[in-house]
C-alpha cells in the first residue's frame, strides 16, 4: 500500500562552469606556526631569584624566626633541667649536645662570615683593576698583580704561570700590559675549569627540561642546576662561600641578568643555539631544553664577570653561542 511518497532516486544537478572549484583548486591548509621556545623554566628562575623580598616579608620573617629561636632556646632549657633532676648522667649529657651544638652553630656564622670576606676580595681587586685600567696607573696595577699572586700562590693549576708572571712582570712598564699578562697567566686555567662547569650545567637543564615532564619540576632543577653552577665557579676563581653567600651571590648574578634585559630571548638567540628551531618543530620540550640551556649559559657567563677578580683585557669574553654548541652537540640531534 502506497504512502503518497516517491521512493525515487534525488538527483541533484552540479554547475559545471569552469568558475566552480574543484579538490585540485582547493587553496592549501595553512599550516599553524608552534610558537617558539621561550625557557620557560630559566625565566621563571631567574627571576624568582632575583626577586628582592619587600621589607614588611623581611620583617615578618625575622620576627617569626626570632620567636621561634626563642621558643626552642626555653623549651630546650627546661627540658635539659628537668632532665638532670630526673636523670643526671643523662641530663648532663643532652646539655654537654646542646653547647655543642651551639659551638657547630657559631662555627657556621664564622664560615658563612669568611665566605662573604672572600667574595668581597674578588670584587675588591676587579674594581682596583678597573680603576688602574682607566687611569693607567701603573702602580696601582702592580698592587693588583701582588694581591693576585698571594690569592693563588697556593693553587697548584696557577703554579706555572705565577713562575711566568714573576719572570715577566717586571718588563711590563703599562698598566694594560701588566694587568694583561697576570689574567693571561694565572686566568687562563681557571676560565677553562669555569667554562667545563658552565656547560656542564647548560647541558643538564637541557637534559632535565627536555626529559622531566612534570609541572616545576623542570623549574626547580633549573634553578638547582644553576646554584651549584654559581657556587662552584666562585669557588674556581678563589671565592668559596656558604649557603649564605652562594644564595646571595646568586641574587646578584640573576638581578644582573634581568636589569640588562638578558632574561628576554630574541630570535638571534634561538637561530644561533644548537639549532634550537628545527629541535623545536620535532619536539617541543626538546627546544625547551636547548633554550634552557642558552638561558643557562648566559647566568654561567655573567657569574664569570661577577667572580672574576680581573676584567677581560686580553682574554676573550666567553661566547654564549659557542659554550651551547659546546655543551648541547650531539644531546639533541643536530642540538
Amino acid at each position: 500500500m502506497s504512502n503518497g511518497k516517491s521512493r525515487d532516486p534525488v538527483l541533484i544537478e552540479l554547475d559545471d562552469s569552469a568558475d566552480t572549484p574543484g579538490p585540485d583548486r582547493a587553496p592549501p591548509v595553512p599550516e599553524i606556526e608552534a610558537p617558539s621556545p621561550q625557557g620557560r623554566a630559566m625565566q621563571a628562575a631567574i627571576t624568582g631569584t632575583a626577586r628582592a623580598p619587600s621589607r614588611l616579608g623581611r620583617a615578618f620573617w625575622a620576627l617569626a624566626l626570632g620567636l621561634l629561636g626563642a621558643v626552642v632556646s626555653v623549651a630546650a632549657w627546661d627540658f635539659a633541667l628537668n632532665l638532670i633532676d630526673r636523670l643526671p648522667i643523662l641530663g648532663y649529657t643532652v646539655a654537654a649536645m646542646g653547647i655543642a651544638l651551639l659551638g657547630v652553630a657559631l662555627l657556621l656564622g664564622l664560615r658563612e662570615m669568611a665566605g662573604f670576606a672572600r667574595l668581597g676580595r674578588l670584587d675588591a681587586l676587579n674594581r682596583a683593576a678597573v680603576v688602574a685600567l682607566a687611569g693607567g696607573d701603573l702602580a696601582q696595577a702592580r698592587d693588583v698583580v701582588a694581591r693576585m699572586q698571594a690569592l693563588y700562590g697556593k693553587r697548584d693549576e696557577a703554579r706555572w704561570g705565577l713562575e711566568r708572571l714573576r719572570e715577566r712582570a717586571p718588563e711590563q712598564f703599562d698598566a694594560e700590559a701588566l694587568i694583561g699578562l697576570a689574567e693571561a697567566e694565572l686566568l687562563t686555567p681557571l676560565d677553562a675549569l669555569a667554562l667545563r662547569e658552565v656547560e656542564s650545567a647548560a647541558r643538564l637543564v637541557a637534559t632535565v627540561t627536555a626529559l622531566v615532564p612534570l609541572a616545576l619540576a623542570d623549574v626547580v632543577g633549573a634553578l638547582v642546576a644553576n646554584l651549584r653552577m654559581i657556587r662552584r665557579v666562585a669557588e674556581i676563581y678563589g671565592g668559596r662561600a656558604g649557603v649564605l653567600g652562594s644564595w646571595r651571590l646568586a641574587r646578584a648574578v640573576m638581578s644582573h641578568l634581568v636589569a640588562t634585559g638578558a632574561v628576554a630571548v630574541g630570535d638571534d638567540l634561538i637561530s644561533s643555539v644548537a639549532g634550537g628551531g628545527l629541535v623545536s618543530k620535532l619536539s617541543r620540550r626538546f627546544g625547551e631544553g636547548v633554550v634552557n640551556g642558552a638561558l643557562t649559559a648566559r647566568v654561567g657567563v655573567a657569574t664569570i664577570e661577577v667572580c672574576r677578580p680581573l676584567p677581560f683585557v686580553r682574554v676573550r669574553r666567553p661566547s654564549v653561542t659557542g659554550l651551547v654548541k659546546r655543551a648541547l652537540t650531539g644531546l639533541f640531534g643536530q642540538g
